[in-house]
């Protein structure tokens, strides 16, 4: 284009009145993404609802850790979630400089206000920018907040963050201090949406762990710890350790680890009580120290992916204003143990303290626990004789996997990867489609920017009784392939794709490939699923459709309720297969309304026995069970015609 050359692009009437000024929980309801990420639905671990519910509950922690208040009650009836705490209530007088200003109203309604600015009346706390009440309250069709002070309360109550009960006036009361939140997530701007109690257990779990001598309480149900991140790998191991782990702690670390004999690395992280599920500065600190450490007590030269490969193990640490990458704090940003920036000081990095912590209290331990020792050496050379048993394969195989890798035919890539700095890198999802069929529709209907297709040639390798070293058989070339793509061969910290979606016909065939690549992935990755990446992808069984609608329905029930809606009369498709649904139809089911199914693992979850039951021997067990549970659904679409 030549420099005098301009655009023809109309301006939409672009003016002065196009500059708006929103409200501080206005801009939360406009924008909630950039406040709590997705609003969801209720089936993913990091919706929407439950980190309204954590941001509460943050704040009733902050309290705990600061000495007030042993308890928290936390109650859910119906839509309604009430949380209760016992610390010392938030202060419901008026500004200093705004007379007009009630504080416990600003406390829930205007951003930037609140009482963690400064290190004095918190510290190390979880909660540093006073979002959370704030957001709870835009988002919430209703929201009541009750303080309670020496005697007095004052109770405020708010529809979509406007406030409907402006009595500021403090009433008598004899309840003991502390702070009630109660809210209904809006239903007009969150998903038609469900609690999981599973989730929410877990999250009330961690608190325990973290937080010892706290009391919680969900609907009558207790959660108390006595031993931290020892209850916590205790209670949330899916095998067997090789050794009882180990628990160190200091004044603002903890750590407890073992080994197992599975493949990955399962490492829980926290920061001032807030579970990081994205790990941070303070996981790779640790990481980095112990693998230092236990090559220096052994005096070999280890590469730190032996050493960790199949630890199990929780790292808590606990700073001054930490920083978080994002709102949600799954992932913790900062360098130092405290800073402040005004004055430009701060202590010593986050990585030098956790080594010079390790390096007296686990060198000790082992000095005193000769025979664990034995075990952990033991452990990391069998991870090094099988590392150095793939990294020998045949020249000719590895010629054969780096060609195929380049000339991948199977993957139609995406431009956008997750770890990009791009603000769409959370969204990149690599679809596993069986068959060149299925995902040539998914590959027309996709977006190239952000979503990817892998196809495989048939039903992959069952894993069950796999050595990685089996994945690089010719045979197998396949899965080898796989790992390339997603770039999980050394570990999942280069993973590609935040999304792996596993998209399969619901039919007999489809059903044995997902659980093929279900075994896949937990025998080898379960560090995929641990961490949230992995899902079925849930496409509509029928479409029904008259004259006016046309409606697509993922189960038989919802076949049933379109046809009472249209009439009988209503023209029925089945869709037997992924390859039968047009890509103009396709473009629907994977874009901003895609149905998935997060895989996921609770603690009861033994990996190696469910891999074992249900894709190992053909057992009597199994068999009983399939003959117990088998049901049989009848398409009635032909009658239905």
């Amino acid at each position: 284009m030549n420099s005098d050359q301009t655009l023809n692009i109309p301006d939409h009437d672009y003016g002065d009145e196009s500059i708006v000024h929103l409200e501080d929980l206005e801009h939360i309801r406009l924008r909630p993404g950039m406040y709590i990420g997705r609003l969801g639905d209720g089936s993913a671990p990091n919706d929407g609802m439950y980190v309204l519910m954590k941001e509460i509950i943050d704040n009733s922690v902050d309290e705990f850790a600061m000495g007030f208040g042993k308890q928290i009650i936390i109650k859910i009836e119906d839509k309604r979630i009430s949380i209760r705490d016992f610390g010392r209530g938030i202060p419901f007088g008026f500004s200093e400089k705004d007379k007009t200003q009630n504080l416990l109203d600003a406390a829930v309604s205007r951003l930037h206000t609140g009482a963690k600015f400064d290190n004095k009346t918190f510290q190390k706390s979880v909660g540093m920018n006073g979002v959370g009440l704030k957001a709870a309250n835009a988002l919430s069709s209703h929201f009541t907040v009750q303080s309670f002070r020496n005697g007095e309360t004052v109770a405020l109550e708010y529809e979509k963050g406007i406030l409907t009960t402006p009595d500021f006036t403090p009433k008598p009361t004899t309840e003991r201090n502390g702070t009630l939140v109660s809210f209904i997530p809006d239903d007009t701007l969150f998903e038609p949406y469900q609690y999981n109690t599973e989730y929410i257990d877990t999250m009330l779990r961690n608190y325990a762990y973290l937080n010892v001598g706290l009391r919680l309480t969900f609907n009558g149900q207790e959660y108390k710890s006595e031993n931290g991140l020892l209850d916590l790998l205790g209670e949330s191991m899916d095998e067997e350790p090789l050794y009882p782990p180990i628990h160190l702690k200091t004044q603002d670390i903890e750590v407890a680890f073992t080994h197992g004999s599975g493949y990955g690395e399962n490492i829980y992280s926290f920061v001032n009580g807030q579970n990081t599920t994205l790990g941070g500065t303070h996981l790779a600190a640790f990481k980095e120290a112990i693998a230092k450490v236990l090559k220096e007590y052994f005096k070999k030269d280890f590469n730190p992916v032996d050493v960790r490969q199949s630890i199990i193990g929780a790292v808590s640490v606990r700073i001054q204003e930490p920083e978080f990458e994002g709102q949600t704090k799954v992932q913790l940003g900062s360098k130092y143990m405290w800073q402040n920036k005004q004055e430009g000081t701060h202590g010593p990095t986050i990585s030098k303290t956790m080594l010079d912590f390790l390096s007296t209290d686990l060198d000790n331990y082992l000095h005193k626990n000769l025979d664990v020792a034995d075990v952990i050496l033991a452990k990391i050379q069998d991870s090094e004789k099988e590392r150095n048993a793939i990294s020998s394969i045949s020249k000719k195989t590895k010629a054969r996997l780096k060609k195929a890798s380049v000339h991948n035919k199977k993957l139609r890539d995406c431009r956008i990867h997750y770890g990009d700095k791009n603000p769409l890198a959370d969204k990149s999802t690599l679809f596993i489609t069986e068959g060149d069929s299925a995902s040539g529709s998914i590959t027309k209907s996709r977006d190239a920017n952000v979503q990817a297709v892998f196809s495989l040639m048939g039903k992959p390798f069952n894993c069950a009784k796999a050595s990685k070293k089996d994945l690089y058989a010719e045979k197998n070339v396949e899965l080898a392939l796989l790992q390339s793509a997603l770039n999980i061969e050394d570990g999942v910290e280069g993973l590609r794709y935040n999304n792996i979606v596993i998209a399969t016909d619901a039919d007999v065939d489809g059903m044995h490939i997902r659980l093929l690549m279900l075994t896949f992935f937990l025998k080898f990755y379960p560090d995929v699923v641990r961490a949230g990446h992995l899902y079925i992808l849930q496409t509509p069984l029928f479409r029904v459709r008259d004259k006016k609608s046309n409606v697509y329905c993922y189960s038989s029930a919802e076949k049933e309720t379109a046809l009472r809606k249209m009439g009988r009369s209503a023209e029925i498709t089945r869709f037997k297969g992924l390859g039968e649904i047009s890509p103009d139809e396709f473009k629907g089911f994977i874009g901003d309304d895609i149905r998935l199914e997060m895989v996921h693992l609770t603690s009861e979850d033994k990996i190696a026995d469910i891999i074992q039951f249900y894709m190992g021997d053909n057992t009597p067990v199994r068999q009983k069970f399939i003959r117990t549970n088998l049901r049989s659904d009848i398409d009635n679409t032909e009658e239905a015609q």
